[in-house]
């Protein structure tokens, strides 16, 4: 499997991370897991066989999508099938999918919601037009138009939550209270703003992104074990471990054996 990856031009920078676009991916493990984020994901799929998707690894049996689906927030890891064709997709940043959907975040959250459901008809033609576009930077540049087209209100995520968001990115953080000091929002507040534009509460969304810059040292190779747990606040390496295993579905050393290249997947053989 090869990946492109695209960064999309102001003003859609704001609200999304990046555009990819996928080859046929067969794997020889037969199910993967796509780690959390705390953002959400549009995957559009543009081969025969289905989208597969497992409700947990103790079920065999897949929920099956053959267009496009939005992967809500999630804090646990998203289970696939491995034997699918090209695909297409727009990795958000936090909060930045809530402009394109007259959903709440949260009623996504650790779903997988087919696009049809929530723009009708055209989620069909923006996977006829993707599939007849020439190239992969064609791809991703007919996604960043259509997104321009959808937006539904101000391309900006708003004070408070652009405030939150960068101090919950802050390893020297101690507490969400901390965050409701800095930004002013009562603890019922900055709970319904989370819920609504970007699915997790504070508490879970600061648990998936510390968990996230621990993933980034641990591939580094900068930090292992104990120092690894207490730069990035966890009480001690236990801890550090039960957080891992929860978010990642594996140990540390599982996921460094495990992970695919280039992604956030790892290969599930079980």
């Amino acid at each position: 499997m090869s990946h492109a990856f695209y960064r999309p031009r102001a003003p859609l920078d704001r609200l999304v991370d990046f555009f990819w676009v996928s080859d046929a991916h067969v794997a020889q493990a037969p199910r993967e897991r796509v780690l959390p984020t705390g953002a959400q994901a549009l995957v559009v799929h543009l081969g025969e066989s289905p989208m597969r998707i497992y409700p947990d690894e103790r079920t065999s049996e897949p929920a099956e999508f053959s267009g496009a689906i939005l992967c809500g927030a999630r804090q646990s890891p998203l289970l696939i099938g491995t034997a699918i064709g090209p695909t297409v997709g727009v990795h958000f940043k936090p909060g930045g999918a809530r402009p394109f959907f007259d959903v709440p975040a949260d009623a996504m959250a650790e779903q997988s919601v087919s696009l049809e459901a929530l723009w009708g008809t055209s989620a069909h033609s923006l996977r006829e037009r993707l599939m007849e576009a020439p190239t992969p930077v064609d791809q991703a540049r007919l996604l960043e138009a259509l997104l321009l087209k959808r937006v539904r209100r101000s391309f900006d995520l708003g004070p408070a939550l652009g405030a939150s968001l960068r101090a919950f990115e802050e390893p020297t953080l101690t507490s969400v209270a901390e965050v409701n000091r800095r930004t002013g929002l009562s603890p019922k507040r900055l709970l319904a703003l989370f819920r609504d534009e970007v699915g997790l509460s504070p508490k879970s969304f600061w648990r998936v992104r510390r968990f996230r810059a621990a993933l980034r040292d641990l591939e580094q190779g900068a930090l292992r074990g104990a120092a690894l747990a207490y730069e990035h606040g966890y009480c001690d390496q236990a801890h550090f471990l039960r957080e891992f295993r929860a978010l990642a579905g594996s140990s540390p050393r599982e996921w460094l054996a495990a992970r695919v290249a280039d992604t956030d997947h790892v290969s599930v053989y079980g």
